[in-house]
């Protein structure tokens, strides 16, 4: 039974996740020749401050940014 994990930022409507499992699911099918009753995909979502990359969350660093251009503005 192949189970496929997935991490996503949160956001995505359900439809896009099914959409997802749906191309992962024949994926599998054809590249193990598995049923598709045996391949299970498990997603999980994040929210911004849950991520990191090289330290840093993408999501706190685009909102300091935002934050200091907002700053330039008012100065």
């Amino acid at each position: 039974m192949p189970i496929i994990e997935m991490h996503l930022m949160e956001g995505r409507t359900t439809e896009q996740k099914s959409s997802a499992a749906k191309a992962i699911t024949s994926a599998v099918i054809s590249s193990l020749g598995v049923p598709a009753e045996s391949v299970r995909v498990l997603i999980t979502e994040h929210r911004g401050a849950e991520f990191y990359v090289a330290g840093v969350a993408p999501a706190l660093k685009t909102q300091q940014a935002g934050l200091a251009g907002q700053k330039e503005v008012e100065d």
